[in-house]
């Protein structure tokens, strides 16, 4: 059904803009639908209509395309001995 939201099964719905209304139709209200490819059961895709208020809620997951980038992990060296620094007349500063 069109403009009803997949999780919650709310609908679109009429409404007065208020008094003295030039206006003879009525005001309608939607439900602020996205389509949304969404992981369901053990990682099976399935695009569904999700309201933004379920996104923001976190009742539905998103589909993960791609793994985010991690930097491979930096195993710690061992202390070396200190740099031996040059001295004299021809050691630079």
């Amino acid at each position: 059904m069109g403009n009803t939201v997949t999780l919650r099964g709310k609908a679109k719905y009429l409404g007065g803009v208020g008094t003295k209304v030039t206006g003879i139709s009525r005001r309608k209200f939607k439900p602020n639908l996205q389509s949304l490819r969404v992981t369901v059961g053990r990682g099976t895709a399935k695009t569904l209509l999700v309201c933004t208020q379920c996104i923001k809620g976190g009742k539905v997951t998103k589909l993960v395309r791609q793994q985010p980038f991690r930097l491979p992990s930096v195993e710690k060296a061992k202390p070396t001995t200190p740099e031996v620094v040059p001295s004299g007349p021809r050691a630079r500063p």
